[in-house]
């Protein structure tokens, strides 16, 4: 008898159903409005210094030498810890845009740099090279086909262009080069309005 009196207890009634039911409701229709970018997962929160632009070889970006219509990609920030800087949201696709885009110019504007984490179910995305596919030249996530236009880092196609700003346009870093053509990353500030927040979006400037 006792044993059924605490099934009893324990069972879930029609009523304490209805009250979840409503409380899961309540908090659907309030999470449009959370800002969830707080919560994204960034690679620093504290004070980011200039830091060159290395490629995969070892070397130093240079306006130079840096192929058009090609991608590379780099790490931001870096730590010094193989397996830290191996982490997705430290990756950034450096891109030199083709030459109908700007890509032929010896300074900064022709680049592009753009967080490799997709804005739709954080896949990771890469730079489609005019040429490597025939009429591409777009950022194309392989998981559920989002495309992102690399000018403006902007979703163009897929479901991540079909979310709301700012959750459409990718977060970017800004480059400048030296006297020498070589290109460095200027510190990043992770908000919606600069630099964007990994994994959730940026507003892009005008």
């Amino acid at each position: 008898m006792s044993e059924q009196g605490a099934v009893d207890r324990d069972a879930l009634t029609r009523r304490d159903f209805l009250k979840l039911l409503g409380g899961g409701g309540l908090a659907l229709a309030f999470a449009p409005f959370i800002d969830w970018g707080k919560y994204m997962p960034n690679p620093d929160t504290t004070a980011l210094i200039k830091e060159k632009v290395i490629l995969s070889d070892g070397t130093h970006a240079n306006v130079n030498t840096f192929p058009v219509n090609h991608q590379e990609i780099i790490t931001y920030p870096t730590t010094g810890d193989q397996v830290l800087d191996k982490e997705a949201f430290r990756k950034w696709n450096l891109i030199r845009l083709p030459e109908d885009l700007g890509g032929n110019v010896n300074d900064i504007s022709a680049f592009r740099v753009y967080s490799m984490i997709c804005l739709h179910l954080w896949c990771v995305w890469r730079y489609v090279p005019i040429g490597e596919i025939a009429g591409n030249d777009k950022g194309q996530c392989p998981c559920h086909g989002s495309m992102y236009d690399p000018l403006s880092g902007k979703a163009i196609a897929g479901p991540a262009s079909l979310q709301a700003p700012p959750s459409n346009a990718l977060p970017t870093l800004y480059l400048e080069a030296d006297d020498t053509g070589n290109l460095w990353i200027k510190p990043a500030t992770w908000n919606l309005y600069k630099n964007g927040i990994i994994g959730y979006g940026r507003f892009p400037t005008a």
